[in-house]
């Protein structure tokens, strides 16, 4: 914490015993101390400027154990504030114009500076996916992903996204100093040049080069660590975040738990929650929560991603024409690139949609979620659904909770893990129309499909309609049963009452801002609610999308109880007990044949072909032996465990909610 003991000039008999040190300064009146100041512990240390120095009673102990006395050896310390059992040593340069709080470690630095004026990259502006700055997000120290979401894409709001700019120029100004800080029980180590930076308590900084113009948003709970080679210029870096290894950084907002390393290089980029880049590259992209990319050929440009792993090779291009790099691209949550994969942008991809190969067409999937992009002779196919029965993508959803390395109590960016939502349900009503509406144009029996660029296999379409249509009963059926879990029903009226929606939120088009999946019509009423001043702060903007997040439960029911009088012709107003009974028969269908599909794509990770390289000097029962010993057996693979307790526990509820019917169904 800042000291808060007060300060006195120094005494004739404390000025001579720091020159006896090899101290020296050309005004010593202008040097304050607390009470229980130790001359002994400065050695060799230029004071010029305004000083006020703490007590120097401890010692730092490192994490080898070596132990060393606070105070300031070696150093020029030039208008600063240092407190309590801070430890300065070796400085190449000067400490100059900061706040340096208790408890601080700053050993073997060239230059800690602040030259004027700085916001510590407060209102920076980003120019992410426009690289000419059509869609700029200025960044500030609490920025999320949805309000950088809605200030990027709705730009038709003009009114309400210059209200949001004009709260970050306010809070931008509000933190404007000349005076740099440094929090408490940070530790600087080797560093050659901070200038500008605003760094929070705990921080880790060590072996940098450079860091200029901006903040380090460090806490007890969740500090930061920025490690060596690395340069950042006009940045913020979220609580829990790394950033390490040589990574480039410049114009960018680093969310919270980002891991940014391996000589990563990024500019003009927003990465927030949990995002991770490694050897690659980013320019002018939107990295939603749980962004990743691990590979040194990768390159993301101009695009918006969330929970996204990008294989090795993947490129996209926005310079299509002459008019410069305009051109931006959208892969909705969930999507993922195979190696050397490429996409001509614009273009926009569905949600949970793999994509392989190299795509030169611009195209749009956006109504078909959870399907396969692929490249055959240099034509794109669509596979529609198939990504429902596949394991990895079950997986995927899976690890993302356990993944989160948010340890900070606030947390910015509102996320949403579930993987079935009326966001991805929307779309998989869409994408079965749109199949059914290319199958009557086509005819029944034609071999293929062309939509938006692609073709559709006529075999792929059928298989479409079926896998939508099965996540359609599968998401109404549990929306159903967890709308009327634990309750005794003695009528059909007393269960269209709890069938009955409690408010009228919910209803119509849901979208997912960058992680948290909210109806359009909530979002719609925040822009209002900013424009008419109703929200006038930018805390107040974060309160709203904490509210918006937190209600997510309860709008769900309301959209889903409209899709359900949808797909059943009838009015819940005037469902019976045999209504719910058929819906839970229809859910426990889907939900065994979804499982059993991921059952047995997980058995392909076992088969004989899988087992290529394995039981390198034996045969075959080597070769399964060796196998086994590494990946293990296929039926206590926890994976497969998992699918088939879900089978039980998933029938068992079905069961338990159609007895609940059946005892008031006669």
């Amino acid at each position: 914490m800042k000291s808060t003991n007060k300060f006195r000039k120094l005494t004739v008999a404390e000025i001579k015993e720091l020159i006896s040190n090899s101290c020296s300064c050309d005004d010593w009146g202008r040097v304050q101390v607390t009470e229980g100041f130790d001359p002994s512990r400065c050695i060799n240390v230029t004071f010029s400027g305004d000083i006020r120095l703490g007590s120097f009673g401890k010692s730092y102990t490192d994490e080898s154990g070596v132990s060393v006395m606070c105070g300031i050896i070696n150093a020029h310390i030039h208008n600063c504030d240092i407190g309590s059992n801070v430890l300065i040593k070796n400085i190449g340069d000067y400490i100059a114009n900061y706040r340096i709080e208790d408890d601080v470690v700053i050993s073997n630095c060239g230059k800690i500076s602040m030259h004027g004026f700085s916001s510590f990259g407060n209102g920076t502006e980003v120019a992410v996916l426009n690289e000419t700055g059509g869609r700029s997000v200025m960044i500030w120290d609490h920025l999320s992903a949805h309000q950088a979401y809605i200030i990027a894409l709705y730009r038709h709001r003009v009114k309400a996204i210059k209200k949001m700019e004009l709260m970050i120029r306010d809070y931008s100004k509000s933190k404007s100093s000349d005076t740099g800080i440094i929090g408490t029980g940070s530790r600087i180590m080797s560093c050659r040049q901070i200038r500008n930076v605003r760094i929070g308590p705990f921080s880790h900084i060590e072996e940098s080069i450079k860091l200029d113009e901006g903040s380090v948003n460090s806490c007890r709970e969740d500090p930061v660590f920025i490690g060596p080679g690395v340069i950042m210029e006009h940045f913020i870096v979220c609580s829990g975040s790394i950033v390490t290894e040589s990574t480039l950084i410049d114009k960018c907002f680093i969310g919270q738990g980002c891991v940014l390393g391996k000589h990563y290089s990024a500019e003009n980029s927003l990465f927030f929650a949990n995002c991770g880049g490694y050897h690659g590259e980013a320019c002018s992209i939107f990295a939603g929560p749980y962004t990743v990319t691990h590979h040194k050929s990768t390159l993301l440009i101009a695009g918006i991603f969330s929970f996204m792993n990008a294989g090795s090779g993947s490129n996209q291009s926005n310079h299509m024409y002459k008019l410069g790099p305009i051109h931006q691209g959208i892969m909705e949550r969930g999507s993922k690139t195979t190696s050397d994969s490429y996409v001509l942008w614009p273009a926009r991809i569905g949600p949970y949609t793999l994509v392989m190969g190299r795509h030169y067409k611009n195209m749009d999937t956006s109504s078909l979620p959870f399907s396969y992009l692929i490249e055959s002779n240099d034509e794109s196919i669509l596979v529609p659904g198939i990504n429902l029965r596949s394991v990895g993508t079950i997986r995927d959803a899976q690890k993302w909770p356990v993944r989160d390395r948010r340890k900070d109590p606030v947390k910015h960016d509102q996320v949403n893990f579930n993987l079935l939502s009326p966001y991805t349900i929307r779309k998989m009503f869409e994408g079965r129309e749109l199949l059914r509406k290319l199958k009557a144009v086509s005819g029944t029996g034609s071999g293929s499909y062309s939509y938006n660029n692609m073709k559709i296999k006529g075999s792929s379409l059928e298989k479409g309609i079926e896998l939508y249509q099965t996540g359609i009963n599968k998401f109404l059926g549990n929306s159903l049963i967890k709308r009327l879990e634990n309750i005794n029903f003695k009528s059909n009226g007393e269960l269209r009452k709890r069938l009955a929606p409690d408010q009228s939120m919910g209803k119509g088009e849901w979208v997912d801002i960058a992680g948290l999946i909210a109806p359009k019509q909530a979002v719609s009423k925040l822009l209002d609610d900013i424009e008419s001043d109703k929200i006038n702060t930018i805390e107040g903007v974060a309160e709203a999308f904490r509210k918006m997040h937190g209600s997510y439960y309860k709008w769900e029911w309301t959209w889903a109880c409209e899709r359900i009088e949808e797909e059943t012709g009838k009015s819940v107003k005037d469902f019976t007990a045999a209504d719910v009974i058929g819906m839970v028969e229809k859910w426990k269908k889907s939900v065994i044949d979804l499982d059993k599909m991921l059952y047995d794509d997980a058995r392909k990770e076992f088969n004989l072909s899988s087992m290529t390289g394995f039981g390198i000097d034996g045969g075959d029962e080597i070769k399964k032996l060796d196998f086994e010993e590494v990946r293990g057996d296929f039926h206590s693979n926890s994976v497969v465990a998992a699918i088939q307790e879900h089978i039980k526990q998933k029938s068992a509820l079905g069961d338990e909610l159609i007895k609940r019917m059946n005892s008031f169904k006669n």
